[in-house]
């Protein structure tokens, strides 16, 4: 990929205001691979591949809302972010924190 193509594969990252909080109540090390995970997401979009339990939630209207595993420990930290704007690269992320108190039911 060239310097004009990589340009163009830039995505924007934002946090739900709810999804904020989260961040902010995150240990140091989970907010460490949360930071790496936005930084992975605005360089190379939405499909992590490369992260423990990345895929998209299933049961979902909306088929672009992906999630993955922060950590491999207990308790165990999970982000889920949705595409909501594929045309000009737009991901939000709608929830951080642990696994046990994510209502994936909730989150859309």
């Amino acid at each position: 990929m060239g310097i004009n193509d990589q340009q163009f594969a830039v995505w924007t990252v934002k946090f739900t205001g709810q999804a904020r909080k989260q961040k902010e109540k995150l240990p140091d090390g989970i907010a460490a691979a949360l930071y790496t995970l936005r930084r992975e997401l605005e360089a190379d979009g939405p499909e992590r591949l490369n992260w423990p339990h990345y895929g998209k939630l299933r049961g979902k209207k909306d088929k672009d809302i992906h999630h993955c595993h922060l950590n491999k420990g207990k308790p165990r930290y999970v982000a889920v972010w949705k595409v909501t704007d594929r045309e000009i690269r737009l991901i939000e992320v709608r929830y951080v924190g642990t696994h046990e108190n994510a209502d994936y039911r909730k989150i859309n």
